[in-house]
């Protein structure tokens, strides 16, 4: 994160590649996100190349040199790689631990032996958002679908009831707390403090969840009053272990590298002494990749040897956690370079003055920019690296918890009103059996609630923090 935050910083103070005015720079933008936004939804492009070839149409727009264009594009994706790929790489390591070792399985079933009735969609909830930690979204989607078809079938419940807390669960973890990819590469951009960044998150994620789950789900089961579709539950991986971890080891495992860096926040703030020996420690054990690093080591013997792994198995599980991730990584990576096309053409600088004129707070106008590019690419990954870098330059002079803010604005605002443009939607639809105009009366409007209680949230705390 080091080496990100000081291209940033260069990019502060070096002359633009292009000295173009406000109105050209504007089309470039234009331009640019048009570009990806055509090539992802009508010719079905993969959002690494999209974003690649957008990078290279927002330089050629704003009228910048194409070697200059492309080495910002790759001096971005570089640095981003760089700061967030390993931490990605661990993320991804320990959830298919987690899901192989039978470990989800076993927080799963604890919690649901002792939920019944109306506690069920709390349950859900619960059990989303403490998986949704460590795995990415459609990995966590996977997990918990036997999960949820079978508490909705065997508790004659609707399926929407116990399907939208857990979905909700997901999708705040997904966008607004750490080390999702989403809010890594935000916090790198606007070089926000991780630490007081999961704090907060934390703290607008457990209401946001509440309204958006449990409560909203009320409304979506009688909107959408559908029964678990008759189709074969997927296999849990539990069922061909004949030993699986115990649920304080496992819990333990997950919640260790948010202990950490809660710790390093914490002790920032009561020591606040670069030179104390204390601070210095937990600088290096909070730091998220030692974090993530400890957990996953701690998961070989937490999480596999109960559940009697081999050491060739286990060495066979990392590489398979680490191949689905090769995409994520490529599109993250691009919207680095997006993102440093947009701050070494000027774009940065012309958003944070066109802000002063118009007078437009800071977060609300992240959250708005995050919104935008969501509805028109569809993804909450792409919507949070590109507007972060659009709103880098608003970053400078704010306060450690301001930074921490605007990151958690963008994030709510990348999750705005999921439709047919985003994977996310086609997933939820297939597994749940549901019609197009189900799916957005639930799923869509469950992601809406979820960006607009978070960003308000976020707002409201801006004004008492």
């Amino acid at each position: 994160m080091t080496r990100l935050n000081a291209e940033l910083l260069a990019a502060d103070t070096v002359e633009p590649i292009t000295s173009a005015g406000h109105a050209q720079l504007g089309i470039a933008v234009l331009a640019g996100i048009a570009v990806i936004v055509l090539l992802i939804t009508k010719f079905k492009l993969h959002a690494f190349l999209s974003l690649t070839i957008g990078s290279l149409a927002l330089g050629a727009f704003a009228g910048a040199p194409l070697d200059k264009a492309i080495t910002s594009f790759t001096t971005g994706l570089g640095t981003t790689v760089a700061g967030v790929g390993v931490l990605i790489a661990l993320g991804a390591i320990l959830g298919k631990m987690l899901a192989d070792s039978g470990g989800a399985d076993e927080i799963v079933d604890t919690i649901l032996a002792k939920a019944s009735g109306r506690s069920m969609p709390w349950a859900m909830v619960l059990i989303a958002s403490v998986i949704g930690l460590p795995l990415f979204f459609e990995v966590g989607v996977v997990l918990l679908i036997p999960v949820v078809l079978m508490v909705a079938k065997r508790g004659n419940y609707s399926l929407m009831r116990i399907g939208i807390p857990a979905l909700a669960g997901l999708s705040v973890m997904h966008g607004l707390v750490p080390p999702h990819p989403g809010p890594l590469v935000a916090i790198d951009a606007v070089q926000a403090n991780l630490g007081v960044t999961l704090a907060l998150g934390v703290l607008v994620a457990i209401p946001t969840v509440i309204i958006a789950g449990p409560l909203f789900s009320r409304y979506a089961a009688r909107w959408v009053d559908v029964p678990a579709p008759d189709k074969m539950i997927p296999q849990r991986a539990s069922e061909e272990l004949e030993n699986r971890p115990g649920f304080g080891a496992t819990l333990t495992t997950i919640l260790l590298p948010v202990v950490l860096m809660l710790s390093k926040a914490l002790v920032d703030i009561v020591i606040d002494d670069p030179e104390n020996t204390t601070q210095r420690i937990f600088d290096v054990i909070g730091s998220p990749l030692i974090a993530l690093l400890a957990s996953v080591l701690l998961g070989i013997f937490t999480l596999l040897r109960p559940a009697g792994f081999a050491k060739e198995r286990v060495s066979g599980l990392v590489e398979k956690g680490l191949a689905p991730i090769a995409g994520i990584l490529l599109i993250v990576g691009a919207g680095g370079g997006f993102k440093q096309t947009l701050i070494d053409s000027g774009v940065g600088q012309m958003i944070l003055e066109i802000s002063e004129d118009w007078s437009i707070p800071a977060l609300l106008l992240a959250w708005l920019i995050a919104v935008a590019i969501r509805l028109a690419t569809g993804s909450a990954t792409v919507a949070t690296v590109s507007a972060a870098g659009l709103v880098a330059p608003l970053a400078a002079g704010m306060s450690t918890t301001e930074t921490a803010l605007l990151v958690l604005a963008i994030g709510a605002g990348s999750l705005f009103f999921s439709h047919v443009n985003d994977a996310g939607f086609w997933l939820v639809k297939e597994y749940f059996g549901l019609t197009v105009g189900q799916t957005i009366k639930t799923w869509s409007v469950m992601e809406t609630i979820i960006s607009v209680v978070a960003g308000g949230i976020v707002l409201l705390l801006s004004l008492v923090i």
